[in-house]
């Protein structure tokens, strides 16, 4: 038997890697000389670098950064080989940066974000995949291609310093100092939602809530959203409330789409892809999926769907083990997920469930290949 490990992580409790831990302990007990092997996957969200990191044998890189305040901090990215990258943007401009009683999407930039893709520019990275999940702002990504070279002007042509207030000062664009090698690189942008960047399913009222924002600031910061869009279309052509994702991170999906043509992409579909995924199903009899809880939020561009769409389309049965089971769990099964056991063996408080995580992990691994170890009597 030849078991593959891929599962997400179970926020606060269990890592990627712990899981693959746990399973291998189980399956080496109910089937003794078993061929066990584990990648570590993330679905675009926090943790993707170093899940990407781990399944390659990559090199982390940090390096100091502006945070979503412009304080300093240090960032980090991923170097997968000579010539690729992986970075989430939320290393340098992410939402848990901003104590809650300073969160003002007006204030905050992207900016730190643009750093990052500026080292990796200046390293000789040509390839580079980007997760915008998590942000702290709605500067339409205004910061982080200003710390690329372009410049935002204002009536008087003086250069704005790149947040969400100066949205609605923006005059003119001027790319003429883009960083050339912005030109001889793919951009990758993984993103999972579809919201324009204006309207009320744009990232203003969507996601600035969330950032800090008031029904006041919101109101303003769609106004200048909007001058952005006007500017954008008058500038270069593109309608951005038409590019399903624009509004993605508070409107870096479209600055990322707009000014260095990156492409959007599915996150887990990205990640399988940098982990050569398909390669290691060679040979594998059954590959062991989960998260921490699963509803019908799962076939959404989540760890299981993407997994289980994969290990469907080489014949490969997959089953997941999970925390929870919420409303529409089961339509997952129509995505190459075979059956689900949830860790959880009794009625508990959610307090204890979290707390012995581990131990009830292990039971359910060990049921789920007792389980397994049945049918192959059959």
């Amino acid at each position: 038997m030849k078991f593959l490990f891929a599962s997400d992580s179970f926020k606060g409790t269990l890592s990627s890697k712990k899981t693959a831990e746990l399973l291998t302990q189980a399956a080496q007990e109910i089937f003794p000389g078993c061929e066990c092997s584990s990648i570590e996957v993330a679905d675009g969200g926090e943790g993707t670098t170093d899940a990407v990191l781990s399944a390659v044998d990559g090199k982390r890189i940090t390096l100091p950064v502006h945070g979503p305040l412009w304080e300093e901090r240090e960032g980090f990215y991923g170097a997968l080989d000579e010539k690729r990258a992986v970075m989430e943007m939320a290393a340098a401009s992410g939402l848990p940066f901003v104590p809650d009683e300073k969160r003002d999407p007006r204030k905050t930039t992207s900016y730190g974000t643009g750093e990052m893709i500026l080292d990796a520019l200046e390293r000789g990275f040509r390839d580079i995949s980007i997760a915008i999940g998590g942000s702290a702002t709605n500067d339409g990504g205004i910061g982080c291609i200003r710390a690329l070279g372009v410049r935002f002007l204002d009536e008087a042509g003086n250069e704005l310093k790149g947040c969400g207030e100066d949205l609605a000062r923006i005059r003119s664009i001027d790319v003429s100092g883009l960083d050339p090698r912005v030109k001889e690189t793919t951009f990758t942008v993984m993103c999972d939602v579809t919201n324009p960047l204006c309207g009320k399913d744009g990232a203003t009222y969507t996601f600035g809530k969330q950032k800090g924002g008031t029904p006041e600031i919101l109101d303003e910061l769609e106004e200048g959203m909007k001058n952005y869009r006007d500017i954008l279309k008058a500038q270069f052509g593109v309608n951005v409330d038409e590019i399903p994702g624009s509004g993605a991170a508070g409107g870096l999906g479209a600055a990322l789409m707009v000014f260095l043509d990156g492409k959007l992409k599915s996150g887990i579909e990205t990640v399988l892809d940098l982990v050569e995924f398909d390669k290691k199903l060679e040979g594998v009899s059954l590959v062991v999926t989960g998260e921490g809880a699963t509803d019908w939020q799962s076939v959404f561009g989540k760890v299981m769907q993407g997994v289980g769409v994969h290990c469907k389309n080489h014949n490969v049965p997959a089953v997941a083990i999970v925390g929870s089971m919420g409303k529409g769990a089961e339509d997952i099964f129509e995505y190459g997920i075979e059956s689900i056991l949830t860790t959880v063996n009794g009625i508990m408080p959610l307090s204890d469930a979290l707390g012995r995580a581990e131990e009830l992990y292990l039971g359910a691994a060990r049921r789920m290949f007792r389980i397994l170890r049945a049918g192959t009597r059959l």
